[in-house]
């Protein structure tokens, strides 16, 4: 699917090292590789973008609980690149060695010199079992790793993927304000700093983004994209079709509000694409049928400007 998507056109692929354990970056890597190769397209012409944060298997699953702990002592601990303390939920870590053996591995996965943006994996995980204060600690020193990494070119920008910290309310324990980690990022690597994309659920039905006051800026609340934009983040959305269940059965009223477009996926996909500040709008696709389907929301659009 990967090859046929480069061959389509499109031009942002999506991943993370935990994915299918880490048969989705390796799949990717190969698709891109053929493409390159057969003259398809050129590597400036794709954007790769991977994360690190969740502990990725190798393959296939552990068989058993043990089997997972030996692994992790295995792999990890007995080679000093993270300690048992390091770990939350017995999964996720922040660690700047941690995080140097992912990048480097991702890039291996992908066949990549370069990542084009590199996510940290779900911060929030971290407030679940840590005070504030010092999961902020915590993301300092992967904000430093990946700033340094970014001025050695193994990184072309970073940012922070979720799926809750942005959307829910301030007072949520898993809630992440994006003002505090742009300003972290200004400390870590000055004006010039490499903190420039987040990444979070938008859709239909998860509209926080749009709509719901969850950041502060300048003594006000207000929703993630305006804060976005007034602090020079792009914002990617995921979950475009929320796991294809916004891909069928819409309202009536939004065929008459989104008009153009021959699916309910077309239309969920151009009402993401019509944001302000969004940059992407990812979606998951298994099929050519779903690829065909899935492009004409943006040749719908292009068509309508056209028009107008």
């Amino acid at each position: 699917m990967a090859h046929l998507a480069l061959g389509s056109g499109l031009n942002l692929f999506d991943t993370a090292i935990n994915y299918r354990c880490q048969r989705s970056e390796r799949a990717l890597g190969r698709a891109l590789l053929r493409a390159v190769r057969g003259g398809t397209v050129s590597r400036d012409e794709v954007v790769v973008c991977t994360k690190g944060g969740y502990i990725p298997l190798d393959g296939t699953p552990p068989a058993s609980r043990d089997a997972y702990r030996a692994y992790l002592t295995r792999e990890y601990y007995d080679r000093a690149i993270m300690t048992p303390e390091d770990v939350v939920a017995g999964a996720h870590c922040l660690a700047p060695s941690y995080l140097a053996a992912e990048l480097e591995r991702s890039r291996a996965n992908l066949g990549l010199d370069t990542i084009d943006v590199y996510y940290v994996h779900n911060p929030e995980q971290q407030l679940e079992a840590l005070p504030g204060p010092v999961v902020m600690e915590r993301l300092r020193g992967a904000f430093e790793f990946l700033e340094e990494r970014c001025n050695q070119g193994e990184i072309g920008i970073f940012g922070c993927a979720t799926w809750n910290g942005f959307r829910v309310a301030p007072d949520a324990r898993d809630h992440l304000e994006l003002a505090d980690l742009v300003a972290l990022a200004r400390e870590v690597g000055g004006d010039a700093h490499h903190f420039r994309v987040v990444q979070l659920p938008v859709n239909l039905a998860f509209a926080e983004a749009v709509r719901a006051p969850t950041q502060e800026l300048n003594g006000k609340r207000v929703p993630l994209l305006e804060a976005a934009a007034a602090l020079g983040v792009s914002v990617v959305a995921s979950a475009s079709l929320l796991q294809s269940r916004l891909a069928a059965h819409l309202p009536q009223e939004l065929h008459q509000a989104i008009p153009g477009h021959s699916s309910d996926a077309q239309r969920a996909i151009a009402f993401v694409r019509s944001l302000p500040v969004v940059s992407t709008a990812l979606v998951g696709m298994r099929s050519a049928k779903h690829l065909n389907e899935n492009l004409g929301a943006g040749k719908a659009a292009r068509g309508s400007r056209r028009k107008a």
